[in-house]
């Protein structure tokens, strides 16, 4: 095993406790039931009085490892604790490879929903108070002091803090720091203003996500249930009634040329409103959203939507179809709240209407006479031809979706389908004026564009996901807002750059390259300030505070001199702009910047050294839903401000956590907080079973039922580990002594050294799930099998292969479960510590490959015996086993073995080669074993191909002599037969009365049963 490397201390800081204790024994805590309370506050005690994950500067390679910084306004639950886990066995596997890690973390109090939260508690809100002190265990007194948003901060900082103590990040706390402290305040006013100085924040009119009871944007981390305010912009297509606009909203512009009527929700009081000097007919909420969309709104009345029906709506449009009157009918399926509560009905192309439309005609008893007639009367009208389609599209989609009513949600699947065909696919028909024959993906725009400048149609911007809650309960809206500051991530040169950043990085799982690319693409203008909440303010204008998502996509950076304020080296008012520069741009001179600071030269180049030495972030782990907004911040930012060199090398993303199959929630009662899961169940059970629910952008299935086997497969290894034998006096049976191993321990150490190369692999891709599923189970075979080996002999335990094999796996676990590895390590009696150890070698040693495929050999015969013994039901007596003769040994060394796992199959370019070889020549004779060894090649895992090509390359494998020396113990333990027999093919006098012997081939030896 290597030398350790060192990295942040397991508590301290900020008041959270770190645990205690002794060192029990790790035997005794195994015999009598593992208390993993106790093993966890020993080795968390350890690591923290050696500092073990303090990072410093140094001569090793570093890696610099960052995890998104948890947002304290709860506790930690275990959906939760699968990013910080999934970074910490990162961080502790590198260590362990001899990397100088950094894993530091601080803390997100910037934002509004503490702030929201804090007025709910002071307005006394049941619901969650009741969460506060039932769910999450949070003190009377605790909760009294929350209208203050910094107390319920600090308050769940420190819970937080804790529960990843007690998890076993191994993080380094000397870096911790909040977003509202003052140091970190003058790093925010520099990037902000580095950026503003960049042309890159500009102030003006743009829509935002918007909560109208705290007057201010919002963002993913402001919403119930961390929803992007995504909005649409939806085309409000004019009708004229009277003297009045009816607008309605369709995203589907170029369809305006098959409107066949309009539907109406009969028992909707609709209002008559002045828009911009122009009186329209909406609903009730569409007036209240366009009020924050930059529009002049003003009541003048109302009408029942059934005083509607029956009424003709003239479309305003001027050519292709314009001024044609539509009949308004009723639907009760229209909802006032989405669009403007009014629709335009295209049957021919959309699933909803056409349905809707044939309701209507088969109950149309409910109308006067004359509305009945019009409803009856009308008939699609198609303006789109898509191939695959008849002249009525949605029609056919309604008809194979099977759709029953205008309610049955089938219909919108047949929505989807008809849309995506014929945006893709579909071009315009000659009933579309001048956009005739036009593919629908440029009519879309292009109609949308002509109707606005006839006047005929103006614009509504609507929430996607609505309805979308502020964390303080409000409905969130679109707003327009006029003077906001905005980073302006629409500008081309800037995503050129953030394109160039993201094709120079590592992103694991590759698949999600493309989710970045996207957002890359589509991002635009986004609000970086807000009036209210906690936070840095704009330097510049301070009647606004930073925005959350503003204010943390550079963090990282701070990590690296976060000490230096935290120890007292520097204070805040001495964070300059010039400072900042010189720290991290390389700019200006020392000696200037330290008469402009007072902080003395020395102490400037040496917070540089350690910025230049960790910048850049190797690998920065956070959740798929931070990819369309946090992660590629983090990008863009990059980016923006710093040069190439300290452009971030790598992103890591996982999917979200489900309890028993359904998402995490409050109002499911299936969140558990993370401590209290690591109290009732052990932090390394819940690490582990964190990590074996899926791999990284799968979503993971955690259950309680998982947790207990995991911990059972623990306390198994804890005993093993604990009552391992001493290790054996050199000799037989022993690597290190002079007869030299037994083959089952030869083999056994050439698996173990496969198993390092494997697990090594799988976590430097970030497959946890695989590698720990390596570690834990697909092993166990493997020493099973050499226990049998050794049992049968008649050995025991075999103390030093057993022992060194444990080290090994142990090691391997430590990352992931690194309380229980420390705690098998001393148990096995090794000295230090697993965690300071160096990662196990895996380089293959000479003789591995003839160990493998000769234990393969080996389980393959005893297999083949017992397939034998189950399908004839015989008592053996007598076992023979034949192995193949000379010629057929060197046509499968000297040509079969290598052609074939090179790929070559064909029979007839086998047997030229086979005939080009004096030394295989007369093999052609038997065209039955080359057909047989062909498969049995193919069928051969690319492992023992390869082993037995290797093991072969200077003489060929002598099968006869190594079953002789092994097998016969094997089948007096296993079948009870004392009479067993290896005899080669090609032997003088075999005895072969079944004539079996002929039947061998090169590892697939004959068998006879007696």
């Amino acid at each position: 095993m290597g030398a350790s490397s060192s990295s942040s201390n397991g508590g301290g800081g900020g008041g959270a406790a770190a645990g205690g204790g002794g060192a029990p024994d790790g035997g005794a805590a195994a015999r009598a039931g593992v208390d993993w309370g106790r093993i966890e506050s020993k080795w968390r005690s350890r690591w923290q009085e050696g500092g073990d994950f303090e990072a410093d500067p140094g001569d090793r390679p570093k890696r610099f490892i960052t995890v998104a910084y948890p947002y304290p306004n709860s506790p930690q639950h275990i959906g939760h604790g699968r990013t910080y886990t999934l970074a910490d066995v990162h961080a502790r596997f590198r260590r362990m490879r001899g990397d100088n890690v950094l894993f530091p973390m601080a803390f997100h109090y910037t934002g509004t929903p503490i702030l929201g939260m804090a007025r709910r508690v002071e307005a006394g809100e049941e619901e969650l108070i009741g969460n506060l002190r039932d769910l999450y265990g949070v003190p009377e007194e605790a909760i009294r002091g929350f209208a203050d948003p910094v107390k319920i901060a600090g308050y769940f900082h420190q819970e937080i803090k804790s529960g990843m103590i007690e998890m076993g990040y191994s993080i380094d706390w000397r870096r911790e720091f909040t977003t509202v402290d003052p140091a970190y305040k003058r790093f925010i006013e520099w990037q902000i203003s580095t950026l503003r100085e960049k042309g890159l924040i500009i102030q003006g009119s743009h829509p935002v996500g918007w909560c109208p009871r705290d007057q201010n944007p919002v963002s993913q981390h402001d919403t119930l249930g961390d929803v992007e305010p995504d909005f649409t912009e939806y085309v409000l297509v004019k009708f004229r009634f009277g003297e009045y606009t009816i607008p309605t909203a369709t995203l589907r512009p170029e369809t305006v040329f098959g409107v066949t009527n309009l539907w109406v929700n009969p028992g909707t009081a609709y209002l008559k409103v002045l828009v911009d000097g122009e009186r329209w007919i909406v609903s009730e909420e569409c007036a209240y959203k366009m009020g924050f969309q930059g529009r002049e709104v003003s009541r003048e009345g109302e009408i029942m939507g059934s005083e509607l029906v029956g009424g003709e709506a003239e479309w305003r449009g001027a050519e292709g179809g314009g001024g044609r009157a539509v009949v308004m009918l009723p639907a009760g399926f229209v909802e006032s709240g989405t669009g403007t509560g009014i629709v335009m009905s295209v049957p021919a192309h959309a699933p909803f209407d056409y349905q809707a439309l044939k309701d209507l005609k088969a109950a149309a008893g409910g109308l006067d006479p004359a509305t009945a007639a019009r409803a009856r009367a009308i008939e699609p009208i198609p303006v789109i031809e898509t191939e695959g389609y008849g002249r009525i599209p949605a029609e056919e989609a309604v008809a194979r979706a099977g759709a029953a009513g205008q309610d049955d949600p089938r219909l919108e699947e047949a929505t989807k389908e008809v849309y995506s065909r014929e945006f893709y696919g579909g071009r315009m028909m000659q009933n579309a004026g001048r956009f005739a024959g036009a593919e629908v993906a440029r009519a879309k725009d292009e109609v949308g564009e002509w109707l606005a400048g006839e006047g005929a149609a103006d614009t509504l911007l609507e929430l996607t996901s609505a309805p979308v809650r502020c964390r303080c309960g409000a409905e969130c809206v679109v707003k327009v807002l006029s003077d906001q500051w905005f980073l302006n991530y629409g500008d081309a040169a800037w995503k050129e750059s953030a394109s160039r950043c993201l094709a120079s990085m590592s992103v694991l799982p590759q698949e999600i390259r493309g989710e970045f690319q996207y957002v890359v693409g589509w991002l635009r203008e986004r609000a970086c300030a807000r009036q209210h909440g906690l936070g840095t303010k704009l330097p510049w204008d301070e009647g606004w505070v930073v925005e959350s998502l503003s204010d943390s996509v550079i963090y990282m950076a701070y990590y690296t001199i976060s000490r230096f304020v935290n120890d007292g080296t520097v204070d805040a008012g001495s964070l300059s702009r010039g400072f900042f520069d010189y720290v991290f741009l390389r700019r200006g001179e020392a000696a200037d910047v330290s008469r402009a600071t007072g902080i003395p030269a020395a102490t400037l180049d040496r917070m540089r050294g350690e910025f230049e030495y960790f910048y850049p972030v190797d690998s920065r782990h956070s959740g798929r839903d931070l990819v369309p907004n946090h992660l590629t911040f983090f990008v863009l930012n990059h980016a923006a401000i710093f040069p190439e060199r300290h452009w971030p090398r790598e992103i890591v993303v996982n999917g979200s956590v489900l309890m028993d199959g359904s998402k995490m929630s409050k109002s499911m009662g299936n969140i558990i907080p993370l401590r209290k899961a690591i109290r009732d169940h052990g932090a390394d059970p819940i690490r582990l079973a964190i990590i074996t629910s899926a791999e990284l952008l799968q979503d993971a299935d955690f259950n309680l039922e998982s947790v207990s086997g995991i911990r059972s497969r623990l306390e198994g290894l804890l005993r093993e580990c604990s009552s391992a034998p001493p290790p054996a006096a050199p000799g037989r049976g022993d690597p290190g002594g002079g007869a030299g191993p037994e083959p089952e321990d030869a083999w056994i150490m050439a698996r173990t050294r496969s198993l390092i190369a494997e697990v090594t692999s799988s976590i430097e891709r970030m497959r946890l799930r695989e590698a720990l599923h390596c570690i834990l189970f697909s092993f166990e075979s493997d020493l099973g099998w050499h226990a049998k080996r050794a049992g049968a002999k008649g050995r025991g335990p075999a103390g030093g292969v057993v022992r060194e094999v444990n080290s090994v796996r142990v090691a391997l676990l430590s990352p992931f479960a690194p309380h229980a590895a420390e705690e098998m390590w001393e148990g096995l009696g090794n000295a230090r510590m697993v965690s300071r150890s160096g990662w196990p070698e895996s380089a293959p040693a000479d003789g591995d490959a003839d160990s493998i495929q000769s234990e393969e050999l080996l389980r393959s015969v005893l297999a083949d015996i017992e397939n034998i013994l189950r399908v004839t039901k015989i008592s053996p007596k007598r076992i023979t086993v034949y192995t193949a003769g000379r010629l057929k040994s060197e046509a499968y060394y000297a040509i079969l073995g290598r052609i074939v796992s090179g790929g070559e199959t064909r029979m007839g370019e086998i047997m030229k080669a086979l005939a080009a070889d004096e030394r295989t020549r007369e093999i052609r004779r038997d065209p039955g074993f080359v057909q047989k060894a062909i498969k049995d090649i193919l069928s051969d895992p690319a492992e023992i191909r390869e082993a037995r090509l290797e093991a072969g390359a200077g003489a060929p494998f002598d099968e006869k002599s190594f079953m002789e020396g092994e097998l016969a113990c094997l089948a007096r333990g296993e079948f009870g037969v004392e009479d067993v027999r290896i005899l080669a093919e090609d032997g003088a006098g075999a005895y072969d009365p079944r004539g079996k012997a002929r039947h061998a081939r090169p590892f697939k030896p004959a068998l006879l049963v007696e």
